[in-house]
């Protein structure tokens, strides 16, 4: 079951943040959990979205999957090989450890939270990092639909 459309259908928010992106670069903790519960690339946006992956890894797996790469360069390398793949659309980054790496290197120009109705037992804190500087947001738009909300900032 993909849990996540359980909650019904997405938001405006949504749809239009899937459609801007062209790539998307991942932790290989994402990988793991896209490949083992979600149907790896095939289940991004339930199945909607198409494009490349850029795992950020220092183990890279085997994959015969095309839309997937493995970067084991750094972070730079990684969001610039995702940038080069998306040409005039943008790039999403999914997780919230390497979100938070992003933002502190300054990649980021915006950021899109989507939030359905389920705590997780255990996994990463989001954005995690102590000591780290505070970074101001500004709320752009907020999506609602059945049970998600989405949340759309720009970085100030």
């Amino acid at each position: 079951m993909d849990w996540a459309f359980a909650f019904g259908e997405p938001t405006s928010v949504g749809d239009e943040t899937m459609r801007r992106i062209g790539a998307i670069v991942a932790g290989r903790r994402w990988y793991e959990l896209a490949t083992e519960r979600w149907d790896g690339v095939d289940g991004i946006y339930h199945g909607e979205w198409d494009g490349r992956v850029f795992v950020l890894t220092h183990r890279p797996a085997e994959d015969e999957d095309s839309r997937i790469s493995f970067v084991s360069g750094g972070l730079e390398e990684a969001v610039g090989a995702a940038q080069e793949s998306a040409g005039d659309k943008d790039v999403g980054i999914f997780g919230g450890s390497l979100t938070r790496q992003c933002l502190d290197a300054g990649l980021l120009d915006e950021l899109v939270l989507h939030l359905a109705p389920v705590l997780l037992g255990s996994g990463v804190r989001l954005f995690s990092d102590e000591g780290a500087e505070q970074i101001e947001l500004e709320r752009v738009s907020v999506g609602e639909a059945d049970q998600f909300t989405d949340l759309r900032f720009r970085v100030r």
